[in-house]
């Protein structure tokens, strides 16, 4: 049987789909037996299947009818929907389940969601803020296990290629789901526009896909400083190609993105909200923004363009602070988590 039995239903692959990928390929590495439950024909699970020993089983809804696939000596819940089929499993066959709470906001107050917080064997937020947030929800003790930074590869042709296509302009890039009530993106759209009249030469790049695609190309039509890539697996050679990273967003657990952007040598300019000011040091490795303020954040893009100096010295610190965020580490505090529960 296996170990570990990892939970993720979403649809999609966001920042909770990644981190889940890559704690099951540092486990794999380290030779720990492994199950995934995921939602069939969604890319976490596709993404997952040249790990010959993970055992991968693909379900459709209505999800508690599969209960019977949940097996293991832990369980581990990624999001919202696993924990509540982990939280199935556990009233049927007294499995010990995990769950890992990557958002800020607040969980439902309806008494279902709060007995699968209550009655998980350990409950853990993927940065301080999301830790608090839970243990005041549930009252109990939640970890904190930080989230992981990914090793993204670079190919130079098509980073090269990219920075080509982009010419001399200053190009800020945002790596996030297209979800406005999540990552604001409407106030960057807004930046954009401001820019385009009073500092030509900016280039925003929107890169990811999501619900609210549609509505953010009505909103910035007419402006020519503003493109919208969608999902891109390539993101390395983003980061690589642009010269200034934003994440304006309204809540977030911890904006691994930003992570992503600061291992990259980018300066970071992200609202301070949630997880994100517990790695994001104003002034020294980037620059923090109250949320849906535009013209703070319009300012503080503008300061990284005319003052290249401290957008390098700010890229700099920054990767000295993304090496802090390694698999490795995320993998270590979870092993350490599964052992105390179950002896694995």
């Amino acid at each position: 049987m296996s170990r570990i039995c990892h939970l993720n239903l979403a649809r999609g692959y966001r920042g909770g789909e990644r981190q889940t990928e890559l704690l099951i390929r540092e486990l794999a590495r380290r030779g720990v037996a492994q199950r995934l439950i995921a939602r069939r024909g969604q890319p976490l699970a596709e993404r997952l299947v040249d790990l010959s020993d993970l055992e991968i089983v693909p379900v459709r809804k209505p999800f508690a009818m599969r209960v019977t696939s949940v097996r293991g000596a832990v369980l581990h819940a990624h999001e919202t929907r696993a924990a509540q089929l982990a939280w199935w499993r556990w009233r049927v066959a007294g499995t010990p389940y995990i769950v890992t709470r990557r958002i800020g906001k607040r969980p439902s107050a309806n008494v279902v969601t709060r007995a699968i917080y209550r009655d998980a064997a350990a409950c853990v937020g993927v940065a301080g803020s999301v830790a608090r947030e839970i243990a005041d929800y549930a009252q109990r003790d939640v970890a904190t296990i930080y989230s992981a930074l990914s090793d993204l590869p670079v190919d130079r042709g098509r980073s090269q290629a990219l920075r080509k296509r982009w010419g001399d302009a200053f190009v800020v890039l945002n790596v996030a789901a297209l979800v406005d009530a999540q990552k604001g993106q409407s106030h960057l759209i807004e930046v954009a526009r401001r820019a385009a009249s009073e500092r030509p030469g900016m280039h925003f790049v929107l890169a990811g896909a999501g619900r609210d695609r549609t509505a953010f190309e009505r909103q910035a039509r007419g402006l020519a400083n503003i493109e919208f890539a969608g999902f891109v697996d390539n993101v390395g050679d983003y980061l690589a190609a642009a010269d200034a990273f934003v994440l304006p967003s309204r809540h977030e657990g911890i904006g691994g993105a930003a992570l992503d952007a600061m291992r990259a040598g980018l300066p970071v300019v992200a609202s301070a909200v949630d997880g994100l000011p517990e790695f994001v040091d104003d002034g020294r490795n980037g620059l923090l923004v109250p949320p849906g303020d535009e013209n703070t954040l319009f300012n503080a893009l503008i300061r990284l363009r005319d003052e290249p100096e401290l957008a390098r010295a700010l890229g700099a610190a920054g990767q000295s602070t993304a090496a802090r965020f390694s698999v490795a580490r995320m993998a270590d505090a979870y092993q350490a988590l599964y052992a105390r529960i179950a002896d694995v």
